[in-house]
């Protein structure tokens, strides 16, 4: 298990094989960071997610939100989403993780973690409406948080912390062999909202 290191080089693999993963580490400034995370907390339509588990109907804590170019329904974990049309806010950030990365989006899938109780468990996004082996960017602002990769085969770890107003691309075949995770942590009181923008094929 590694532990990566805050200002990782952005043309490095965090991966060890099977996939491919850069941390740009921050995008803006403290100021510019807040900015957007207030923007973020106030203006998306957050909703409790829901899921479908063994024909259970599960509402999280976590809430979400599904923002695209077009309606695109998308569909995971046995609920479909439409998407609403993009904010001011959101368009910015496409662009600038667009610039960064190279990569093109037409969607977001936005999370909300009220504090530190609230996490993801192990998961890959490789839903069918996805690019297969696209790159999703994913941007975070609020709370330091511990990030985990597991391989489906191997059990290797790979871990960093993700930083208020920074950025993490992951690509190539990192959905098909690599799990991800959010742990949870009782030591954070505070809010992080991650938007992870995604290539839906239509």
């Amino acid at each position: 298990m590694e532990l990566f290191d805050k200002g990782t080089d952005p043309t490095m693999n965090l991966l060890p094989k099977d996939g491919t993963v850069h941390y740009y580490g921050k995008l803006f400034n403290q100021k510019e960071a807040n900015s957007y995370l207030e923007n973020l907390l106030n203006t998306i339509e957050w909703r409790n997610d829901e899921a479908i588990i063994f024909g259970k109907k599960i509402i999280t804590k976590r809430k979400v939100a599904w923002y695209a170019e077009q309606p695109f329904a998308y569909t995971y974990s046995n609920t479909t989403k439409l998407a609403l049309p993009w904010t001011k806010a959101l368009l910015e950030l496409k662009t600038l993780v667009e610039q960064q990365t190279g990569e093109t989006f037409n969607s977001c899938l936005l999370n909300l973690y009220h504090n530190g109780d609230e996490g993801m468990a192990w998961h890959s996004d490789a839903e069918t409406d996805l690019k297969r082996n696209g790159a999703i960017g994913s941007l975070s602002f609020g709370a330091e948080r511990k990030f985990a990769f597991k391989h489906k085969q191997t059990k290797e770890k790979v871990e960093l912390i993700l930083e208020h107003g920074s950025l993490l691309i992951m690509k190539g075949t990192t959905q098909t062999h690599w799990l991800h995770k959010l742990p949870p942590t009782k030591t954070i009181s505070k809010p992080r909202v991650n938007l992870t923008f995604r290539t839906i094929v239509v």
